[in-house]
């Protein structure tokens, strides 16, 4: 029994002893179809966390003064000043503020019109080639 698996790795038929070529086919016909694991993989589960992670944080950074935000807890409140990490909250009609973790914002209902660096960026004055300066 021994003999005859290591005859089958050694690349030899257990029937007739011949050695055969397909070693190169054979590591082929492994790798071909784990690289297809791997390929779909990425494009069904890791490209688009990417792209989820990207807009939640487009988001986080465009939060701005009077938006209406929905944390993680379900807690619906209206921003009342930015800091780096945290977001001061307004809620309810008892004017309640809370203070919350930027990570602990699910969505913002606040549709802007335009991203705040989409907007920097466009009021900044360009020179054209010429050398004279315009604004767009």
């Amino acid at each position: 029994m021994n003999r005859i698996i290591m005859m089958a790795s050694a690349g030899q038929t257990a029937a007739n002893g011949t050695t055969t070529q397909g070693g190169v086919l054979g590591v082929l016909t492994m790798i071909v179809p784990l690289a297809l694991m791997v390929l779909i993989f990425w494009l069904l589960i890791i490209r688009p966390e990417k792209k989820r992670n990207k807009e939640m944080q487009n988001m986080l950074n465009s939060l701005q003064v009077a938006d209406e935000i929905v944390t993680n807890g379900g807690i619906i409140g209206l921003v009342v000043s930015v800091n780096k990490d945290t977001v001061l909250i307004e809620t309810g009609s008892d004017r309640t503020k809370i203070r919350v973790l930027k990570s602990a914002i699910a969505k913002c209902n606040t549709e802007h019109e335009a991203p705040a660096e989409v907007v920097e960026s466009a009021a900044k004055p360009k020179k054209n080639k010429k050398g004279k300066t315009e604004i767009r």
